[in-house]
C-alpha cells in the first residue's frame, strides 16, 4: 500500500507525504524514480538532505531484508492499533 491509497491521507503534511512517496518508490523493485519525481525532491530538499532521505530508506530495507533472511523477530517496537 502506497501513500496514494492510504486510508488516512490527512495524516502526513506535504514533505512527509513527498518523502513516502520516494520510499515506495526506491523499495518496491518494479518502480523506479523518474525525472519528473526527482525534480520534485529538489524543488522540496536540498542535496544533503536528499542523500540521507536515501540512505535513511536503502538502510531501513537492507536491514528488513537481512533480518527477514536470518530469522531476526521484530523487536515489538511497532504496535499497530
Amino acid at each position: 500500500m502506497g501513500v496514494a491509497s492510504s486510508p488516512m491521507p490527512d495524516v502526513f503534511d506535504a514533505d512527509e507525504t513527498l518523502t513516502l512517496e520516494y520510499a515506495d518508490l526506491i523499495t518496491l523493485s518494479d518502480r523506479d524514480v523518474d525525472d519528473a519525481f526527482f525534480e520534485r525532491l529538489r524543488a522540496r530538499f536540498d542535496d544533503d538532505t536528499i542523500v540521507e532521505l536515501t540512505e535513511t530508506i536503502a538502510w531501513e530495507n537492507a536491514s528488513s531484508k537481512f533480518n527477514r533472511a536470518l530469522r531476526i523477530p521484530a523487536q515489538g517496537l511497532w504496535k499497530n492499533t
